[in-house]
């Protein structure tokens, strides 16, 4: 629907971004360097050892000993460094640049990155109940990233973007018609487009932890909903 590009959205509290683009980073390293850039065996080992699988993680069924590479419940945050081929990292990864360095401000170093690992577990769980038993691997940051785009809503919704629309058509809004129409689609798809590859209730998951977290873990006197324009 829509591609994010830009915001127009100055640093304000910190000096850099840096938890930000750490996050990138690792996306980025883990995909190109550990999952082999999603190609061959590799890849499949990388998803099953580090991918969040519901029936794993609530002990219906255990991992072979050679995929056992961290405990069940650490998946709930591995699975969102790991991404199915470039698209899937480039999509997540272009909501995290444009969007994630305001909400690091709104909330400071620590407590942004805290925020993001809780909004990957919050996504991933939402999936692991929704999909009870599911011997699928869960993987990408879309969760997470899903949590920061309902917090850069209640922290700026009259921001203006740039996106592309229907990947071609370069337009300015409002953050509130972006985001909004990016969490409507999220609600059709997991009411109505239940046989999607897509895990839409991750997104769910995702976008309610950090509706809820961004409450408590911006800084002091950081207002909701644009309040100081």
């Amino acid at each position: 629907m829509f591609i994010p590009l830009h915001d127009h959205n100055t640093i304000k509290h910190v000096y850099k971004p840096f938890v930000n683009w750490t996050l990138l980073a690792a996306n980025v390293f883990v995909f190109v360097v550990i999952q082999h850039a999603g190609i061959g065996d590799a890849a499949t080992i990388t998803d099953y050892s580090y991918g969040l699988i519901s029936s794993v993680l609530f002990d219906m069924k255990d991992l072979t000993p050679d995929l056992q590479a961290v405990p069940d419940a650490a998946t709930l945050v591995t699975y969102a460094f790991l991404h199915g081929d470039w698209m899937h990292l480039i999509g997540n990864m272009l909501f995290l640049w444009v969007f994630g360095d305001n909400v690091e401000d709104a909330m400071g170093h620590v407590r942004y990155l805290v925020f993001y690992l809780a909004c990957a577990a919050g996504a991933g769980l939402a999936y692991a109940i929704t999909s009870f038993g599911s011997d699928a691997p869960l993987i990408g940051a879309s969760g997470a990233t899903a949590g920061i785009i309902a917090a850069y809503l209640m922290l700026h919704p009259h921001v203006k973007v740039w996106v592309l629309a229907l990947g071609r058509i370069p337009l300015r809004l409002s953050a509130r018609w972006v985001l909004g129409a990016w969490i409507v689609l999220q609600v059709y798809n997991v009411v109505l487009n239940q046989d999607s590859n897509v895990a839409w209730s991750a997104h769910i998951g995702g976008l309610i932890t950090g509706a809820i977290l961004v409450l408590f873990l911006r800084r002091r006197g950081v207002p909701l909903f644009d309040k100081n324009l």
